[in-house]
């Protein structure tokens, strides 16, 4: 991919985006959580293939992938007001088919338009599939690390928001603010298990949930940008102070640590 085809893309992103702004203020507030996110993730993108010592081209591509990954969600929350795949429609499939409606990759190689589309395709699945070859699994692997750094810094804020004024806040709340979490989740965190995001019921198991991603990091570098960033501190600060939670965070940092100490010994 060359420079200018990126900068094409984002031109483009840029434009597409704006139409679904309008006079809604929910609907508004919603619509710039992910703009903004997106751009952040393409940011990731750009520094973790950077850290990882990849090409020119490869950080070009993998910037275009974090830009694009959740362009099916401005869609999805205009018709169905709502980011939950389960409830509205997938949000990876409908970017992938808006991409090519809209022939945002029309000139681009074909090979590399297929690695952009199928790590769009498939950065929201529970499991990736076995038969990508290595360039593929690399683009899908970066975008899920990529998303997993932005997501932490989106809902620690978006906690800390509602939080401070909850009447005021105007972003969607996916599942209700009670004070217990499903025992369950606890279960999964200290077994190391990720968890299954649609057994989410309460704010709290939603917060138990993030913790749980650092089982599903592909990259140490992902892990030391979680972890200098106080990400996973700040999440737990969320929940109650109790002995569950306590368990959990020592075996979340354990196993955190434990790879980073690996990666550098």
């Amino acid at each position: 991919m060359e420079q200018g085809q990126l900068d094409n893309l984002k031109r483009w992103f840029d434009s597409y985006v704006a139409g679904f702004y309008g006079d809604e203020e929910f609907v508004n507030a919603n619509i710039e959580l992910k703009d903004k996110h997106s751009r952040a993730v393409c940011a990731e993108m750009a520094w973790l293939t950077d850290r990882l010592g990849l090409s020119d081209n490869q950080k070009r591509i993998a910037e275009a992938i974090g830009l694009l990954h959740d362009v099916g969600r401005f869609r999805q929350f205009k018709e169905h007001r709502t980011y939950r795949d389960a409830s509205s429609i997938n949000h990876s499939a409908l970017g992938v088919e808006i991409i090519c409606e809209e022939k945002v990759l029309d000139g681009v190689d074909e090979r590399e338009r297929r690695y952009i589309e199928t790590a769009i395709k498939h950065h929201g699945d529970k499991e990736l599939p076995e038969e990508l070859d290595n360039e593929t699994l690399l683009y899908c692997q970066l975008i899920r690390d990529a998303d997993k750094i932005d997501i932490y810094r989106v809902v620690i804020d978006y906690y800390t928001r509602y939080l401070e004024d909850p009447a005021q806040f105007k972003i969607e709340l996916e599942v209700p603010d009670e004070p217990w979490y499903s025992q369950e989740f606890v279960e999964h965190l200290l077994k190391g298990e990720r968890i299954d995001y649609e057994r989410m019921k309460t704010f709290n198991d939603a917060k138990l949930l993030m913790l749980s991603w650092v089982y599903d990091v592909n990259f140490v570098a992902t892990l030391e940008r979680i972890r200098q960033r106080g990400f996973l501190e700040k999440v737990i600060d969320f929940l109650p102070s109790n002995e569950d939670i306590e368990r959990v965070r020592k075996e979340v940092f354990k196993y955190v640590d434990s790879r980073i100490r690996l990666d550098t010994d």
